[in-house]
This record gives C-alpha cells, structure tokens and sequence, in this order.
C-alpha cells in the first residue's frame, strides 16, 4: 500500500510540473474468481486481474482525466503530458476543483470489508453445485439455467494536491441459481442469490438452491390480471427498485440540472410520516461501505428521509458547488471517468407488518415478485414497468400471473408507502416488502 501511495504522489507532483495547477490520481487494482456450471458440468471457471492508474489534471477550470495500465516511467511521463494537454484544451467548467481540504476523510475506524481468506476454486465449484443440486431436486423443476459462485477482492488508492492520501480494500463473494419448472410453453423461471462482503456470512447453498427451484415451481401456470386500480406488493426481491428511483431522483447532478421530479422538495414530506430512510458508507461488512469517497471526501451515515421529510441530496464536490453546498461524500468514480455522486449503503428501515397480514388485508390486488424493463421518466416521476407474481383474492394468494403491467407516479407512491417487517441486507440498496395502494395494473381485461 506505501507503495502505491508513493507512485501516485509521485504522478501528481509530476502533474503539477507538467503545468497542472491541481492534480489527484487513483489506482484500482482488482481479482475475480468464477465459477458457474450447468446441469452438474462446469462451463467457466475464470480468474482475472486487473490494476488501472487514472490521473486527473486541473488546469485553471479545465479538468481532463485519464488512464493507463502500463506503469513504467515512460508510459507515466506520456500519461502526464497527455492529461495536462488535454486540460489546457477542454472548455472552463467554473465548478471543476478538487475537495477542499476541510472536506477531506481523516482516519476510519475498520469496517471489516476485507476477508481475509481467498476462495479457491474448489470451494467455487463445491458452493455452485450444492446450489444447483438442491434446485434440481424440487419437484417440478424440469431444467437448470445453472449455478455461480463468485470471489473478487478490490482495493482503491488516493493521492490529490490536496493533501488527501488513503486506500482501503473490500471483498465480496456470492452464490446463484436459476432452474427452470414445467414442460414445453408452460415452462416458468426463476432464480435466487447471497451475497456478502465475508464468505462466512453466505447463506447455505442448498439453501438458496432450494429456494430457486420452489420459486420457478409456483409461478407455473400463470394468467393475465384484469385491468385495474388496486393495492400492490412488492416483495422484497424487488422493492430495492423503488428506493434505486429514489436515489436518481435527490443525485447531485439532477437536481443541479433540474431535471428530477424532486428538484424542489428538500425539507418537505416525500413519505409518509415515520417512514426512514438511510445511507451508511460505514456499515460494518456493507457491501458498499468505504473508507473515504471518490474524491477523498469524508463519509458518515446520513438519514436520507427522516419522518417521512427529504433531508439531503446525494453530493460530489462539482454538484455541491454548482448548488451552493459542501459535498456529502457521494462521489464515485473509475480511473479514467470523473466523479459521479452515486449511494453507499442504503436502505429503507423496516415497519410492524409483517407480508402475511399486508397480504390478508387486501381484497383484491397484487403481489410483484419481478420487474421487467425501464420505464421511469425522472424528470416528471411517470412510472410504468411490467411485472409478474400474484394475484390476491380475499387476502390470499390466488394464482400466479405474468405480462402485466403496473403503473402510477413515483411521488404519489412514495406518499404512499408502507414498509413491512422483513428487511434483510442483502444487495447494498435494499428494502422490505412493500405495499402502495392506488396503482394501476393493466393486464387482459
């Protein structure tokens, strides 16, 4: 890590006799294992490595990034010249700067993000199978569309002229499967996965396996849903949707162009009273967690929606500047890209209710467990993605049914929103199951 360290203030200062006024250059430095097999024979098993070097060079307001692989001296030298020229010919963007220096992050305590031990191959091979085999043996599972398992370690490096040095390391690993049920037309898919930052926080595979292939089975036989305006469920599998919107909506860089639905409601009710909403960079084991952000920007966790009110947006140093704010340490980026604000951990805290009674209380309408396709205009907060699950009847699961559409606006389902009991951490933008009344579900009639 010195090391690295070393390199990239040496880059830097190389910068700033190059003719740059202010310089920062990031390493990422990345290992990935695969594994995935298909009816009990392996189709990939992949390691890949990966160390980029991006500079990003400041001449007056012009700023240009870019990046390299090759780390000899003389494909730095060619690296400097290229990031300083290219500055002295961009257009001034008079928010373009690096964080100021009482915005930078000092130490972090451990977030423990980084495992310690490597999984090997065989460890891959033997998660994927029980993942697959446990599928297979539901009964009404007729195929497998097979099974992953994944490792990957990644670390970050930092080094700006304005005096911010730091670097941190996170590793995830995960397990999949996705199996298939019924014969020919009839035939249903469906999936389920773990990930975690620490191996030993996965779920049993068997489990997940399990879990796919009596999925796939229940959506069998599917019908198409009238058209109607009724109350719907989003399951947790797919209610993290609504809170990734949400996280468009209050970026930066869309409310600094105005082009987001919220663009004037910071301090005003956006929930229901009691609803919360946070965003933690420092969860311990997150799958998100950091130690600083893009740009060298202290982190801390922040209630993004507090009884129900919109409280922040998300920042980097250019959209904090262009609105007249202090950056909230949102800033992402890669090593040749320039910092976008983006969410760490985020979540939507959990309610009193648990699925059963939401589901018990309604007399008709419909449970989503999948959404298919984009359709969210973020300028306006239209809303209208097709989806498959269940149809409920007298507040209980009648039949499954698929090519269905449901559709409102996302401030009026923000508004009305009930969270239930049963979130769990599973994606690092996530969400219990949740009930919106009032949506329309288009369907054959």
């Amino acid at each position: 890590m010195d090391r690295d360290l070393d390199l990239l203030g040496d880059l830097v200062a190389r910068a700033k006799r190059a003719g740059a006024d202010a310089a920062d250059a990031v390493m990422i430095e990345g290992i990935h294992l695969s594994h995935s097999q298909r009816l009990g024979v392996v189709e990939k098993l992949e390691r890949s490595e990966h160390r980029e070097i991006g500079l990003r060079a400041f001449v007056g307001k012009r700023v240009a990034a870019v990046s390299s692989t090759d780390e000899t001296g003389g494909a730095l030298d060619e690296l400097v010249a290229r990031a300083v020229a290219m500055a002295r010919s961009v257009p001034e963007d008079p928010h373009a700067g690096l964080a100021e220096p009482g915005w930078l992050a000092g130490d972090v305590e451990d977030l423990d993000i980084d495992d310690d031990n490597e999984s090997s191959p065989e460890v891959l091979a033997a998660r994927a199978g029980a993942a697959e085999d446990a599928a297979r043996a539901v009964a009404g599972v007729t195929n497998s569309d097979g099974a992953d398992a994944d490792w990957g370690r990644w670390r970050v490096a930092l080094v700006g002229t304005n005096g911010f040095s730091g670097t941190y390391g996170r590793t995830q690993s995960s397990i999949s499967a996705a199996v298939l049920a019924g014969e020919g037309l009839g035939m249903e898919r469906d999936h389920a996965a773990s990930a975690q930052v620490h191996a030993g926080d996965l779920e049993d595979p068997a489990e997940i396996g399990r879990r796919a292939g009596e999925r796939a089975v229940r959506r069998l036989n599917p019908r198409k849903a009238r058209s109607a305006r009724v109350p719907v469920i989003y399951d947790r599998r797919c209610s993290s949707s609504l809170l990734r919107h949400l996280t468009t909506a209050i970026n930066g860089s869309s409310i600094a162009r105005g082009v987001s639905f919220l663009k004037d409601s910071m301090g005003k009710p956006v929930f229901a009273p009691g609803i919360a909403i946070h965003d933690d960079p420092h969860k311990p084991r997150g799958l998100y967690s950091k130690a600083f952000d893009g740009e060298g920007v202290a982190c801390e966790r922040r209630a993004v929606i507090e009884d129900g009110r919109l409280t922040t947006w998300l920042l980097d140093c250019r959209s904090a500047r262009q609105l007249g704010l202090i950056s909230t340490g949102h800033a992402m980026r890669g090593a040749n890209t320039q910092p976008m604000p983006g969410p760490t951990n985020f979540w939507l805290e959990a309610g009193s209710v648990t699925q059963e009674e939401m589901i018990a209380e309604i007399e008709s309408g419909l449970l989503i467990l999948e959404l298919i396709g984009f359709g969210v205009n973020g300028a306006t907060g239209d809303y209208s993605r097709g989806a498959s699950g269940f149809w409920i009847e007298k507040g209980e699961i009648a039949y499954p049914v698929s090519e269905i559409t449901v559709a409102g606006n996302l401030k009026d389902m923000f508004a009305k929103l009930i969270p239930a009991d049963d979130l769990e951490f599973r994606a690092g933008v996530d969400a219990p199951t949740v009930r919106i009344d009032g949506m329309t579900v288009a369907g054959s009639g």
